[in-house]
């Protein structure tokens, strides 16, 4: 490319480097490129704005404070889908500040006075396994080789390899379940530590012959059997059953024991823990808790 130099006696044609150019057209690219850019950001910005403020949520400043003051197990022993669906609810006034069973007495406190409430001190609970049936006591139908889950063994034909299709399997189910490392298989029966039990009711839920139950942890007196049989059916199946004679119904002077189902019941309230019923109890089946 080539330029022409005017000069007042003559004019020159001198060539101009392409550099120079190529250099200007850069600039013209970059500047419009820049401006596109620009435009796009700023366009962007704007919809993402107005979009915020059309989808907002609201923030429950409570349901946030709370959230941060439980846990974080997500046991689901509260009753609600986690700690986030508990959180909304105790916020929301649909749920105690003590709802949750795994959460320290102070962190308690703390949500009742966020809230403003009055912390009512609810009835310690601890999970039991009602069944007594060790491998002396209990009588084996077969030799079980399969997976160690109690689940599993519940679909075989029979209920399980124990003559006794009430008592728990010894498999442990619940075991596996349990976040706290309070229940292990000791002798073929589970067994909950109540000093480590924290009463979220997993165990609860994925025992398949509904063994595992949440009584006050000061309870004194626990029914260690769920067999439903009478008699001879039960004892020949496990030593240690319950075999409906109704005697402890007729030792406790004050009400507590009922028979329902041909098992003992014991209701916590009224039980004065005399310890009546378990001294008369023929298959030592009422154990102390």
């Amino acid at each position: 490319m080539t330029s022409l130099i005017f000069h007042p006696l003559f004019a020159l044609k001198l060539p101009v480097p392409q550099e120079i150019t190529a250099a200007a057209v850069n600039y013209k690219a970059i500047g419009i490129a820049a401006a596109v850019i620009g435009i796009t950001g700023l366009l962007i910005g704007i919809l993402l704005g107005a979009a915020g403020k059309f989808f907002f949520v609201p923030v429950n400043e409570k349901e946030v404070a709370v959230r941060e003051l439980l846990p974080g197990n997500n046991c689901g022993g509260c009753g609600f889908p986690g700690c986030d669906g508990l959180a909304k609810a105790i916020a929301d006034g649909e749920a105690p500040a003590n709802q949750c069973p795994v959460a320290s007495a102070e962190a308690k406190a703390k949500i009742a006075d966020l809230l403003g409430q009055s912390l009512e001190e609810g009835v310690k609970k601890t999970a039991f396994v009602k069944c007594s049936g060790t491998c002396e006591k209990t009588e084996y139908k077969y030799n079980y080789y399969g997976l160690h889950d109690c689940r599993k063994l519940a679909l075989i034909p029979g209920h399980g390899d124990k003559r006794c299709g009430f008592g728990c399997m010894g498999y442990g189910s619940c075991v596996k379940e349990c976040q706290f490392d309070a229940i292990h298989i000791i002798n073929g029966v589970a067994v909950v530590d109540k000093e480590r039990c924290t009463a979220c009711g997993k165990c609860v839920k994925v025992c398949p012959n509904h063994l595992i139950e949440l009584v006050p942890y000061d309870a004194k007196y626990v029914i260690g059997c769920s067999s439903h049989e009478k008699g001879k059916a039960v004892k020949d199946a496990c030593t240690a059953g319950c075999i409906s004679c109704g005697v402890c119904v007729k030792m406790c002077e004050a009400g507590a024991v009922t028979m329902e189902d041909n098992l003992p019941r014991i209701d916590f309230e009224k039980c004065t823990g005399c310890g009546k019923c378990a001294e008369k109890c023929v298959q030592k089946g009422i154990v102390l808790h």
